[in-house]
C-alpha cells in the first residue's frame, strides 16, 4: 500500500494480510477506474518467451578421478559446451558453460537441454582430452552444481518484425518456417501490461537482491543485463536448475536454428505512488516498436493492445475438422514439437498460433491480432511469447505470496 515500506509489506505477506493481485486482476480493476486498487499491496507480473541471452553454468561429473588430466571440449545431448574456468585437474569433473542459443544441430539446442535436464532425462556427455573420448549419461540429480543465468531478458518492451522485402526470410524472429514475404505476416514477442520490467519500468524494487521465479524457482535479481538502457531496461538474474520446472522453460525452433525459451516472475510490491503508477501501465499504453527484419531498424510504432487486447491468447481445438493428412502441417511446422496432430494440448504449446495458419483443415483456431502502419495492417503470424502461461505464472506466484511464501529481499540485504 502507498506509503508502506519494504518491510511492512513483508510483514503483511508474513502474516496473510496482504492484498495481492495478479497483474491481470489489477489491470482490471485499473480499467473500471476502482479506487481499491490504491489499497493493494503486491501485484504479481510474468513473462514467458524467447530469452536468448541464458545460460547454464554446470559442474559434471564425467568419470573416476585420475582418468585425465582436464578436458579440453564437452558437448551433452550433443550441444556443445564451453570448459572452463576451473581447469579441475585430474579430478574427472568438468566445469562448463552452455548458452541457451548454442545447438546440435538445427531443431535441437540448449533451451532443449536445459528442458531435458529440468525433466529428469539422461543426458549423454561426450568430453575430449589429451586425444582421447570419454563418455557418460548423467541426469540433473547427478550433477552437483547446475546454475542458470540470464544474462538479459524480461526486456520492457520488444519489438515487432515483418518481412517488408519481395523474398521469404529466415530468421531467428520466426517459426521453422522463414518469415514471409511482402508484409505477409509479423512476429511478435512480450507480454505487454503483465511483464515484470513493463510494471516496474524505474526498477524501484526490481533491483539487485530483489527476489523473483526464474522457469518456477527462487530466483535473485543480479542487476540489469546486457544491452539495458533508462528507455528499454532489462534484467539479470540467475537460480538452481534443480528446482526448475519443464514445462516453463525448453526450446523453440526457428527457421535460423533453435532458441531458448525462458520465464520469468516477480511480485511487485507497492510502496509509493511512482510504484502505483508503475503497475498501472495497461497494454495500449506499452509501446511496440515495428522493424523490419532485415535490419532490425524501428520505422513504425504500435501498441501490445494490437497482440494481446480482445485477441485469443490460448489456441482452440476443433478435432472434428481434422482431415487426417498423412503428412501433417502443424506437427511440421510448430516450434515447440508439440505434435498438434495428437489434438489435445500438452505442457508443449505455448499458444504460438502457428498451426492456426499451416493446418489445412483449420482444427486450430485464435484470433492472433495484427499490427497497422503505413497504410498496411498486417497480420501476426507467430507469438514468441505465451502470454497465457506468463499470466498462468502470475496466478501461481499470486497463491505463493498469499499463504506468505515470498519474501521481498530488498537490497540491502534486511528482508
Amino acid at each position: 500500500m502507498i506509503g508502506d515500506s519494504l518491510e511492512s509489506v513483508q510483514k503483511k505477506i508474513d502474516s496473510r494480510r496482504a492484498k495481492v493481485y495478479t497483474a491481470s486482476e489489477f489491470k482490471d480493476m485499473v480499467r473500471r477506474r476502482d479506487p481499491s486498487s490504491r489499497e493493494a499491496d503486491v501485484v504479481t507480473c510474468g513473462t514467458f518467451g524467447v530469452m536468448s541471452g541464458t545460460m547454464a553454468i554446470l559442474c559434471v561429473p564425467v568419470a573416476e578421478a585420475g582418468t585425465f588430466k582436464r578436458a579440453d571440449t564437452i558437448t551433452l545431448n550433443g550441444v556443445p559446451a564451453t570448459v572452463g574456468p576451473c581447469p579441475n585437474e585430474s579430478l574427472g569433473l568438468v566445469d562448463c558453460v552452455v548458452y541457451g542459443t548454442s545447438r546440435r544441430d538445427g531443431s535441437y539446442g540448449g533451451g532443449h537441454l536445459f528442458r531435458d535436464m529440468v525433466a529428469g532425462k539422461s543426458i549423454e556427455v561426450e568430453v575430449s582430452a589429451e586425444g582421447r573420448t570419454y563418455r557418460a549419461e548423467r541426469t540433473l540429480s547427478e550433477i552437483p552444481f547446475a546454475r542458470m543465468v540470464l544474462t538479459r531478458g524480461c526486456f520492457k518492451n520488444y519489438t515487432c518484425f515483418a518481412n517488408f522485402s519481395d523474398e521469404d526470410y529466415a530468421t531467428i524472429f520466426s517459426g521453422p518456417r522463414p518469415l514471409r514475404r511482402s508484409f505477409g505476416e509479423a512476429s511478435v514477442s512480450g507480454c505487454g501490461e503483465i511483464n515484470p520490467v513493463q510494471n516496474d519500468p524505474e526498477l524501484l524494487y526490481l533491483r539487485p537482491g530483489a527476489s523473483a521465479l526464474l522457469n518456477g524457482a527462487p530466483a535473485m535479481i543480479l542487476g540489469c543485463g546486457t544491452r539495458s538502457s533508462p528507455e528499454k531496461p532489462n534484467l539479470s538474474i540467475e537460480a538452481d536448475m534443480h528446482q526448475m520446472r519443464p514445462e516453463l522453460m525448453g526450446g523453440f525452433r526457428t527457421s535460423e536454428g533453435p532458441e531458448c525459451l525462458t520465464s520469468v516472475a516477480s511480485a511487485i510490491p507497492i510502496t509509493s505512488e511512482k510504484g502505483l503508477e508503475g503497475v498501472s501501465v495497461l497494454d495500449e499504453d506499452v509501446y511496440l516498436p515495428v522493424a523490419d527484419v532485415r535490419d532490425r531498424k524501428p520505422l513504425f510504432r504500435e501498441d501490445y493492445a494490437s497482440v494481446w487486447k480482445g485477441t485469443d491468447h490460448r489456441v482452440s481445438i476443433d478435432p472434428a475438422k481434422c482431415l487426417g493428412c498423412r503428412e501433417c502441417q502443424a506437427d511440421l511446422s510448430c516450434p515447440r514439437d508439440a505434435k498438434p496432430s495428437a489434438l489435445r494440448r500438452n505442457d508443449l504449446c505455448m499458444d504460438c498460433g502457428l498451426c492456426t495458419y499451416t493446418c489445412v483443415g483449420g482444427v486450430f483456431g485464435a484470433d492472433m491480432g495484427s499490427v497497422s502502419f503505413d497504410g498496411r495492417t498486417v497480420p501476426i503470424g507467430v507469438r514468441q511469447s505465451s502470454r497465457s502461461a506468463a499470466e498462468d505464472l502470475c496466478v501461481e506466484l499470486k497463491g505463493m505470496v498469499e499463504n506468505g511464501n515470498w519474501k521481498l529481499r530488498d537490497v540491502n540485504g534486511k528482508i
